[in-house]
């Protein structure tokens, strides 16, 4: 399967009452693998571009908890997609080898990343050039 078919954007389920909600996320029952790795970024101007990697190994579903950003993803061999995180209980599932940048966020936004793997410098590709070279392979 192309690495495009499997990104996907994902809905958790809700829970609350009149207290306020609830989101929760399983590993390897809401999303696809076991959480190794928890991070969340805040703080970022709109004009930032945070990511602008690859990852060789680790898979990530990215949540915004809170406010909004923007999530484009590229194949590195011509396709590319966009997607809009702005609700609480969605996010979006990236596999391993997709080249991520993250954007367009809002003054209040917290984006909490959910990631396969522990973190291991050596497995992200930073440039872009190389990312492509890697996938052309």
């Amino acid at each position: 399967m192309h690495k495009m078919n499997k990104i996907q954007m994902l809905e958790f389920s809700q829970k609350g009452d009149n207290r306020g909600h609830l989101v929760i996320v399983e590993g390897e029952q809401d999303i696809s693998f076991d959480i190794k790795r928890v991070f969340y970024i805040y703080g970022s101007d709109p004009k930032v571009i945070r990511g602008q990697h690859a990852n060789r190994e680790s898979e990530f579903v990215l949540i915004n908890v809170a406010g909004k950003s923007k999530i484009k993803v590229k194949d590195g061999v011509g396709n590319e997609a966009i997607y809009c995180l702005d609700r609480p209980h969605t996010g979006v599932y990236i596999p391993a080898m997709v080249w991520k940048d993250m954007y367009d966020f809002s003054e209040d936004s917290v984006l909490l990343v959910l990631a396969s793997t522990h973190y291991d410098p050596g497995e992200y590709i930073r440039d872009y050039g190389e990312f492509v070279r890697e996938v052309s392979k």
